[in-house]
């Protein structure tokens, strides 16, 4: 194993602190924890339902990233592939709210999902108004070694961003927790692996895949996939993943939204070469997109990889995902 790391415990810490001080313009540590928040102007000048995420890390720039005006207000990095603890996770909270309210946006990850709820309880002893949006983009399977349902993956940055959007423009937390569900529910992944990869904890990739081998389904945290396949050339890849997403939407009419996701390992050129053969086989099914994104959102480590996320949308969400923000990450 190479990695450009110190020692393996402190991945998480030291990557925080070189991340704030190199964003200290846009981010804020949360003292004593691995914890982000804005620390924009706007920030204590607007205020506004605070929109808090979270989860392990490795799939940077998800989430603390995506920190900033017109995203999330606050994100919470566990250990790599590990949920953060719900102490953290509700200092992240009292960190952002403003007295209307607080939002939960969780990967359906079963330690995520019960140490978000822990976090949320906790908040509610403390009369903060609070409530979660649970995010299963992927149907490449079922369930999973780590959730109970479908998992949550790269969709999760397009939820984050309508939901930011929402928020900024004054939206209730009853208001956003519906469009959240709404969002979600119209959201569909699949993710395919060329390499597995490589926790620095663990030393050797995930699971072994042939030089001539790729697997269709796998997730964010090396889970496999439903599939193992000889390799074939980007177009025939882009056919698979769409045949697959587009039988989810029963109405095929109407606008919609494209993410091509790298998984870290994966070069812009061979992201842009599937971009352009994804718009290709939509455009022959006569599929209105009217959003594409392509880059590294919500990779896994070192993987070799791509995904593909679809989102059937109307004009309010496209102008969401359109609309400017200050990031580092989107």
């Amino acid at each position: 194993m190479k990695k450009i790391i110190n020692n393996v415990e402190d991945i998480v810490p030291e990557m925080i602190s070189g991340l704030v001080r190199t964003n200290s313009d846009l981010l804020k540590e949360i003292e004593g924890t691995t914890a982000v928040v804005r620390n924009d102007k706007l920030f204590s000048e607007h205020k506004q339902v605070g929109i808090v995420s979270g989860g392990g890390s490795g799939h940077e720039p998800l989430h603390a990233g995506f920190v900033g005006d017109g995203m999330l207000s606050a994100a919470v990095a566990g250990e790599v592939f590990t949920s953060p603890t719900p102490d953290q996770i509700y200092e992240a909270i009292c960190a952002v709210d403003q007295g209307l309210g607080v939002l939960l946006i969780v990967k359906n990850y079963s330690g995520d999902i019960m140490n978000f709820d822990m976090a949320k309880e906790m908040a509610e002893a403390d009369d903060i108004k609070i409530a979660t949006v649970v995010v299963d983009d992927d149907i490449s399977v079922k369930n999973s070694e780590f959730t109970q349902g479908k998992r949550g993956v790269a969709g999760t940055a397009l939820v984050e961003k309508i939901i930011g959007a929402a928020a900024r423009l004054g939206e209730s937390l009853d208001e956003l927790v519906k469009l959240g569900k709404s969002v979600v529910d119209n959201t569909k992944t699949i993710g395919i692996a060329l390499h597995a990869a490589t926790v620095p904890a663990v030393g050797h990739p995930g699971f072994e895949l042939k030089d001539d081998e790729i697997e269709y389904g796998i997730g964010i945290h090396n889970e496999r996939g439903y599939s193992v396949e000889k390799i074939q050339p980007a177009k025939e890849l882009a056919h698979e993943l769409i045949e697959k997403i587009i039988k989810e939407f029963d109405d095929k009419s109407g606008k919609f939204a494209v993410l091509i996701n790298g998984m870290g390992g994966t070069p812009l050129m061979e992201q842009y070469i599937f971009a352009n053969n994804v718009l290709d086989e939509l455009e022959s099914k006569n599929i209105d997109v009217e959003f594409s994104k392509v880059g590294n959102l919500v990779t896994s480590l070192d993987m070799q990889g791509i995904s593909l996320t679809i989102m059937k949308a109307n004009d309010d969400w496209i102008d969401k995902l359109k609309e400017p923000v200050v990031t580092i990450g989107w």
